[in-house]
């Protein structure tokens, strides 16, 4: 067949959504050799879908001869359902204009926590996440959270799996995360130490509407002022129920 095995069957739509899913927090820019690799498409495919691409302005061509996703998408993602976001941007800024940190909500998407929003100023510590971007569940406090509210089959499978380890302080050992995920859902709030990134540490809580984590809440301070996460709980707890609760109010029934 022509276009090589590793097109077979494979439909023009999941050939562009492979060249798109290529795109990642840790691969923003890519070479089309890199999406080829990454897509699993034959390169002359990839040039040609990544053309086609560039011309709607889906991807532009970065100053380094790399192609990253383009505001065409930014475009599209606008149009998408983005009530959780709107509803909970004002309690966020709350919350930051308290602690002066960090804030951002996560929810669950498949094994991985897709940030939705983020509130935060230049004196804040840097931090890895970014809107619209995705990060493994067991390193991140608003994964953690996500993760402990979850039906205990998914939990299940999840540590089943071979887990990531970012930083040398990362949780991998499934007995060990296991009982802290119990710990998290015992207390209704997350804690990590330089398990995502070097430096800079986490407190999340859940948001819960009907019983189900629909979405998490975090704060992230920098390591050296770990001491102070436990006091950045109530506030960050009363963040996550304001926002169920309006979450709740303005859902369609």
């Amino acid at each position: 067949m022509a276009g090589g095995g590793r097109e077979a069957g494979r439909s023009v739509t999941s050939k562009v959504l492979a060249v798109l899913g290529a795109f990642d927090e840790l691969h923003p820019r890519l070479t089309l050799t890199g999406i080829a690799r990454r897509s699993d498409l034959p390169l002359t495919t990839v040039h040609r879908i990544a053309g086609e691409l560039r011309q709607a302005r889906v991807l532009v061509r970065c100053s380094d001869g790399r192609l990253r996703i383009g505001t065409r998408m930014w475009e599209l993602g606008r149009l998408a359902e983005n009530l959780l976001p709107d509803l909970a941007r004002p309690w966020m800024q709350e919350l930051f204009a308290e602690t002066r940190e960090n804030v951002h909500l996560a929810v669950r998407d498949g094994t991985e926590v897709l940030y939705a929003d983020k509130v935060y100023g230049r004196r804040a510590v840097p931090i890895v996440s970014r809107v619209g971007g995705r990060l493994p569940m067991h390193p991140t406090g608003v994964g953690k959270v996500l993760l402990a509210f979850e039906e205990e089959w998914f939990v299940s499978s999840y540590l089943s799996r071979p887990l990531e380890r970012p930083t040398p302080y990362t949780i991998t050992e499934p007995g060990r995360l296991g009982r802290e995920l119990a710990a998290v859902r015992a207390q209704g709030y997350a804690l990590t130490s330089q398990e995502m990134t070097l430096g800079s540490c986490s407190a999340a809580a859940p948001v819960i509407v009907d019983g189900r984590a629909v979405a998490a809440v975090g704060i992230v301070v920098a390591s050296r002022r770990a001491r102070e996460l436990p006091r950045l709980t109530g506030p960050l707890r009363a963040t996550a129920a304001g926002i169920a609760r309006s979450y709740a109010e303005a859902r369609p029934s």
